[in-house]
């Protein structure tokens, strides 16, 4: 598939997916956007991909949505009056989707059910949708010279891209409201200080240790990779744990006897496990959420 925004590279089963308008420092389209959801799409189901980086090209991550288009620069129909029960019975419908819904709500969906972790590599400014996409990663690395900055309010607007749901699961509500209110520029510092990254490299260090995470996670079972990721998500939500008990037992069941033979084997063995397994072939009971 070509694509015209990002750039989409698969080397030794890592996809990298790099926000690719460095002119425009990345900035946001809704061109990106469903190239991002197709790019996460295919990646899910491409067996050949154990792992996703994302990054930007130049000096920036993304800085945030393209506000120089002419019309809604959001790309939305102001000619609709959606309410709630038009959000809740028509989200897909063709009017609603395109005209009304987020589009970077839509990307980070698209991520959330993604098969594959998904590192984010911040090398610089990330900002508005360029902050928020990142939340839906599993992993966040910064640069040393990354800012982020949730700066909705400051432009009148309100967070979008499901951050209300993951930025406060990554920090806390007050950390969360507090970078929200005040719409400042967080330095890197504090993105790893406050729990939203996972550590702060070099610039020239930043992709490495992102690629060095990611051949880890590629050693290991893909369908125990996909169960776990979709688990830690979806049951941390849950209001009791016996929800997650539910799900772990079916799990555990299934993969047991897919990639866990082999895990076993190798462990008693003293080898390195050699999985078979794919994430395209996923137990039945997958995805439990639907049912």
């Amino acid at each position: 598939m070509q694509f015209n925004s990002i750039l989409y590279e698969i080397k030794e089963q890592i996809l990298t997916i790099t926000l690719n308008r460095p002119e425009k420092m990345n900035s946001f389209t809704v061109e990106m956007a469903y190239e991002l959801m197709s790019a996460f799409n295919l990646a899910s189901e491409d067996d050949d991909i154990r792992a996703i980086v994302v990054t930007g090209a130049g000096k920036a991550f993304c800085a945030g949505m393209d506000l120089s288009s002419d019309g809604n620069v959001f790309g939305l129909n102001e000619d609709i009056k959606p309410d709630m029960e038009d959000m809740r019975t028509r989200l897909d419908d063709p009017e609603i989707e395109s005209g009304v819904r987020d589009t970077g709500g839509q990307v980070t969906l698209a991520i959330y059910d993604c098969k594959k972790p998904v590192i984010a590599a911040i090398n610089g400014a990330a900002v508005g949708i360029g902050a928020t996409m990142t939340c839906a990663m599993d992993i966040r690395l910064v640069s040393a010279r990354a800012r982020v900055g949730f700066v909705f309010n400051k432009i009148g607007i309100t967070p979008e891209a499901c951050s209300s749901w993951f930025l406060p699961r990554i920090v806390n509500m007050g950390t969360a409201l507090e970078w929200i209110y005040s719409a400042e520029l967080i330095e890197a510092t504090e993105l790893e200080r406050r729990g939203f990254a996972n550590s702060v490299e070099s610039g020239d260090e930043l992709l490495e240790k992102a690629y060095a995470i990611a051949r880890r996670i590629s050693q290991h079972s893909p369908v125990a990779i996909a169960l776990t990721r979709q688990m830690m998500y979806r049951n941390a939500a849950q209001p009791h744990p016996i929800e997650a008990h539910r799900v772990d037992s079916l799990a555990i069941f299934y993969a047991s006897q897919m990639g866990g033979k082999e895990g076993v084997n190798a462990f008693l063995e003293k080898r390195p496990a050699k999985y078979s397994d794919k994430a395209s072939d996923m137990p039945a009971f997958y995805p439990w959420w639907d049912a």
